[in-house]
């Protein structure tokens, strides 16, 4: 365990809302494991009544994990799933809630249900989606960050480089998206389009060393041995990042969650809308506490 890396745990208290449907093997074994790496005390919720049968199944599989001590409380709770998932993670003062997404019926395309839709919104807390889970690990090795110029971006950081340290990546991407209008040039002769392509780089440069003064910000622990890069993308937001991430194949893509009240909430609200109705891959949304 590396204790100068843990000592930095934003997810010290992990939720997950369990349900007995065919993935539930892989599901435990991958958020005990998850647990495990983040150095998380894990807390296992099933929304409906509990039964001796149901029990057993479930302590079955958590002892067949690799470190079944980390599950530390199980709940049974009725009552209407949104509700009480959203509570629980106040009442249990969480830190990360875990949550499964929906295989559509066309093949390795994903999407996030009603239930967890609402609760990415509206709790404290942070939530990451698993498209995936397996029983056996496959190793996260590309993480792609949205660095979206925000009041939180810099929490969002540091959750993203502790995930991704923790997980063993080697390579963080963070992708910074600028929207086209930004270049305020016409283009309809060779001389226009040069100064779109110039505006475009000033753009980037600009992009860029905000970026690094953040990531110089950080614990070198959380840095150290991953390969850090930037990208600027010109498009729409939302849609650029997520098509990004499905191009280069990231294991895990990281997104800042949207502020209530402010503007910026409804343009982050409308990109992780983007992401959540096709997931490229695992999705972790950062909240502040």
């Amino acid at each position: 365990m590396n204790q100068s890396l843990h000592q930095h745990n934003p997810f010290k208290r992990m939720l997950f809302g369990f349900a007995f449907s065919p993935s539930l093997e892989s599901n435990l074994h991958e958020v005990v494991r998850l647990a495990e790496f983040f150095d998380s005390e894990l807390i296992l919720l099933h929304v409906g009544e509990k039964t001796e049968e149901k029990q057993k199944k479930v302590s079955s599989i958590v002892d067949a994990t690799a470190s079944p001590s980390r599950v530390c409380e199980y709940h049974w709770i009725t009552g209407d799933p949104h509700t009480t998932l959203l509570d629980s993670t106040e009442s249990l003062s969480i830190d990360l809630l875990v949550l499964g997404a929906v295989q559509h019926e066309s093949l390795f395309r994903f999407y996030v249900g009603s239930v967890a839709r609402k609760l990415t919104r509206s709790v404290k807390c942070s939530v990451l989606l698993l498209i995936k889970p397996a029983v056996e690990r496959v190793a996260c090795k590309n993480v792609v960050i949205s660095g979206f110029k925000t009041s939180t971006l810099p929490n969002t950081l540091f959750q993203a480089f502790y995930s991704a340290q923790c997980l063993g990546a080697n390579k963080a991407t963070i992708v910074e998206e600028i929207a086209n209008k930004s270049v305020k040039v016409i283009v309809d002769d060779d001389r226009s389009l040069i100064r779109s392509l110039r505006k475009k780089r000033v753009l980037e440069a600009e992009e860029d060393r905000r970026v690094a003064e953040l990531i110089d910000q950080l614990p070198a622990v959380l840095t150290d041995s991953i390969n850090v890069q930037k990208q600027a993308i010109f498009g729409k937001r939302g849609y650029s990042i997520g098509h990004y991430a499905e191009v280069t194949r990231a294991d895990l893509l990281v997104m800042d969650a949207p502020v209530k009240t402010s503007l910026l909430s409804r343009i982050i609200t409308r990109d992780i809308e983007f992401i959540l109705s096709d997931l490229p891959s695992d999705l972790l949304i950062c909240r502040a506490k």
